[in-house]
């Protein structure tokens, strides 16, 4: 089983986060911020990765800290569930729709971490979430995942729709690149011999 557990505590949060890349889209995440959740939750379901999340942050602040810290153990997960790399498919991509709204994502499971980040959102808030999270939960997965990361707006007009596609999209190219390809034989996806 391709599966992991990750706990964080910080003065900040206290964070436990469960993997598992071969599982349904099962979720289970409550962190406190609402729309992040429902975030989170979208994916976990586009991905087919099972993920909960359970997390207690200093709210009373704000959300950044939840946020950031959430995506830096998910991250931490992702390497953890992923061990080797043999045998899986590596690279991901996806251009999803919604409504008003088209995002791309192009990913590569390289350890080699790297943010390109092309989705600003015409608001500053979605409800009371700040919006500038979304690229800050992004960015903290992509360095704790060692994921080289592109998130392209095509285009879209509402904030929610724009952050949504980015989960959405994301969650579609992981499913992808974590993906065991039966052609490769365990071997690892890269002739450089390590990833």
């Amino acid at each position: 089983m391709r599966t992991a557990t990750i706990t964080r505590k910080t003065a900040e949060t206290e964070i436990s986060v469960q993997i598992n890349l071969d599982g349904t889209g099962v979720y289970e995440n409550q962190t406190g911020v609402g729309f992040f959740d429902h975030m989170l939750d979208q994916l976990s379901r586009h991905s087919l990765i099972d993920i909960t999340v359970h997390a207690r942050g200093d709210l009373h602040i704000d959300d950044h800290h939840t946020v950031e810290d959430t995506g830096i153990a998910i991250g931490q997960a992702l390497t953890q569930a992923l061990g080797d790399k043999k045998g899986i498919r590596r690279y991901g991509h996806f251009a999803l729709a919604m409504d008003d709204t088209q995002v791309a994502c192009a990913l590569d499971l390289s350890a080699r971490p790297y943010l390109v980040w092309n989705c600003d959102m015409p608001t500053q808030k979605i409800g009371s979430f700040d919006t500038e999270l979304v690229r800050e939960f992004f960015q903290a997965l992509s360095t704790n995942g060692g994921i080289t990361l592109h998130i392209d707006r095509v285009h879209g007009i509402n904030s929610h729709h724009i952050a949504e596609a980015a989960f959405k999209s994301v969650a579609r190219a992981l499913r992808m690149a974590v993906e065991v390809d039966p052609r490769m034989a365990g071997a690892l996806p890269s002739t450089k011999g390590a990833l």
